[in-house]
């Protein structure tokens, strides 16, 4: 489940293209690229609240919409030419957000439902998420690579939407709560493997 350099390269190169014109677009409306952070944020808790009350199918959509806007907005920003550190900081906090929030509403749903395995799954696949993040976000801080793994947010997104429309729940939940974590331990590994099993320092997190 490696992704080589090339798979990773020809994915970003993918995404710049899809975004290019839109991004363009929207650069000319003279829209701050932290504004439509925001903006996918607040989106991304309204698609929570319907997928806590059950409203899958539309929900679905809504979800591909929001993902649209996480991608977006590091193109405007681009397009613009008012790429920030603090930019970039801000709209990598707000896609945790957005990704927590829409397990959240699922959580919401399958408690009040009762349904078990699904709440355990659900809670599986938001901590194999958040600790993939993680994980890279903590290797490059050491300036360490760790581009490994196929199974990132945007295809969590586009999985988790699709069974959302196609009323296949339980599956999803299955591929997410396994991949997801599954990832995560793959690119401890990767560390792992470039460091030499050397250690060197404390966790001050």
């Amino acid at each position: 489940m490696r992704k080589s350099p090339q798979l990773a390269k020809a994915r970003h190169s993918l995404a710049l293209r899809v975004n290019r014109l839109p991004a363009k677009l929207l650069a000319k409306t003279g829209l701050n690229p932290n504004v439509l952070t925001v903006l996918g944020l607040l989106l991304a808790f309204g698609v929570a609240w319907i997928l806590s009350t059950g409203h899958f199918f539309v929900g679905g959509f809504l979800v591909l919409v929001s993902g649209a806007f996480d991608l977006l907005d590091g193109a405007l920003a681009r397009a613009s030419g008012r790429s920030t550190r603090f930019g970039a900081l801000l709209d990598s906090t707000f896609d945790r957000f957005s990704e927590a929030a829409m397990f959240l509403g699922l959580l919401a749903y399958y408690a009040d439902q009762g349904s078990h395995q699904e709440l355990v799954l659900v809670g599986a696949g938001l901590v194999g998420s958040m600790m993939t993040s993680y994980v890279r976000a903590r290797a490059e801080g050491l300036g360490l690579t760790c581009e490994v793994g196929i199974f990132t947010r945007p295809e969590r997104v586009i999985v988790l939407a699709i069974g959302l429309i196609l009323n296949q729940m339980l599956v999803v939940l299955w591929i997410i709560a396994v991949l997801a974590n599954l990832i995560a331990w793959q690119r401890l590994f990767h560390v792992w493997r470039q460091t030499g099993g050397r250690q060197k320092g404390g966790d001050n997190g």
